[in-house]
């Protein structure tokens, strides 16, 4: 038999992966339907083939044709490549400041409420590394995801653990000041810089073992074919430890939080809202935000319509996925609008930062004496 072989090279573009898709090759010339090719047996039946690109009858043989999966196309195009540059460019530095006014702050006043904070900024600063810069960037735009499989899973366990770990210090802040706001004289008996960093270890501990199973996650760019059964799990725990646990336990507690200041209100004190409770809120409320989009187009493509074969949730997928990380930068703005001490922390960094080896009070009259003097020199001819 004769059969039409036509063959079309498709370039995906899977999400962080490669963020442009290449022109289809040229196509062969096919002959007309009424070819007809003569063998010793008789004549024998021509087989078209679909159109590239069709999705339903071709519109040039105007013939049926099997349905085969179509990969969903990039439409974001360079824009994700753009954004997480400048985010890794911007946000890296500024967590890095964070970290340094941060660390004088908690050895300056001894305070567990800014522990926890730098562990949310260290832990955002993993993010962006390995998320930001070694997934999205390094991985999906410069090699195009020509990586050992190996990696590409070993990356992945890093990845959730600094994603869990980045929500779960900030459950360990919500409960800290709801300790210190509902519970005064037990939080003044307990808490200390040293249980705040033993519990900080203890999260992060806990967020690396988590991040473990994760070793099997399945590509939701590629993954072509019906969630089975431990992709459905893993994708489920992932939502359910990073997003709706977390977002539970600042629900309730900032509610009572809320509630308790309410009631100082109404038993006529001044119901005072600390810069640290000012804090909690802003981080909280901004979690919750911008992690929300990607949680629930994770569990869309879950049920509903898969990445690889719609392009609409390919789309929101991208743009999920850069409001989310827009969430490792801006707790930076957050402590500047509302601390006025941690503003006054930035300028004596920057300030250190001009002056590394500042000289001391000099008294009327006294001159320095070199250190150093050339030999052979008479006393006090100095150079």
């Amino acid at each position: 038999s004769l059969v039409i072989l036509l063959r079309s090279r498709w370039y995906h573009c899977s999400g962080s992966s490669s963020w442009a898709s290449s022109p289809t090759l040229p196509l062969l010339p096919l002959p007309p339907p009424t070819t007809r090719c003569l063998a010793a047996s008789g004549q024998l039946r021509v087989t078209l083939l679909p159109t590239p690109n069709g999705s339903g009858l071709s519109q040039e043989f105007k013939g049926p044709w099997p349905e085969s999966p179509a990969m969903s196309p990039c439409v974001a195009g360079v824009i994700p490549v753009i954004y997480y540059s400048v985010l890794l460019g911007l946000g890296l530095p500024v967590n890095l400041l964070t970290t340094v006014a941060l660390a004088r702050l908690a050895a300056r006043t001894q305070k567990p409420s800014y522990c926890y904070l730098l562990a949310l900024t260290a832990s955002d600063i993993v993010t962006q590394l390995v998320i930001v810069f070694v997934g999205f960037l390094l991985q999906g735009a410069v090699l195009a995801r020509e990586v050992p499989q190996a990696v590409v899973r070993t990356a992945n366990i890093l990845e959730f653990a600094a994603n869990h770990a980045s929500a779960w210090v900030a459950v360990l802040l919500t409960v800290d000041r709801y300790s210190a706001l509902c519970h005064p004289l037990r939080h003044r008996a307990s808490s200390s810089p040293g249980r705040a960093r033993r519990a900080v270890a203890a999260v992060l501990g806990a967020a690396l073992l988590t991040g473990i199973p994760f070793y099997w996650w399945l590509d939701v760019w590629r993954d072509a074919e019906p969630p089975s059964r431990l992709d459905e799990v893993l994708k489920w725990a992932h939502c359910l430890v990073a997003y709706f646990i977390p977002c539970g336990a600042f629900l309730v507690a900032n509610l009572a939080i809320v509630r308790r200041l309410r009631r100082r209100g109404r038993s006529g004190l001044r119901p005072q809202v600390g810069k640290s409770t000012a804090i909690l809120l802003g981080v909280t409320t901004l979690f919750a935000l911008l992690w929300a989009p990607r949680t629930f187009v994770m569990l869309y493509h879950l049920y509903v319509a898969p990445v690889y074969h719609d392009w609409r949730v390919h789309l929101a997928l991208d743009v999920a996925n850069m409001v989310a990380m827009l969430n490792t930068a801006v707790n930076f703005g957050l402590y500047c609008f509302v601390s006025k001490t941690f503003r006054a922390t930035v300028r004596e960094v920057f300030r250190d930062a001009r002056l590394p080896c500042p000289l001391g009070p000099r008294s009327t009259g006294m001159v320095a004496e070199p250190m150093l003097k050339p030999p052979g020199l008479p006393r006090g001819a100095e150079l």
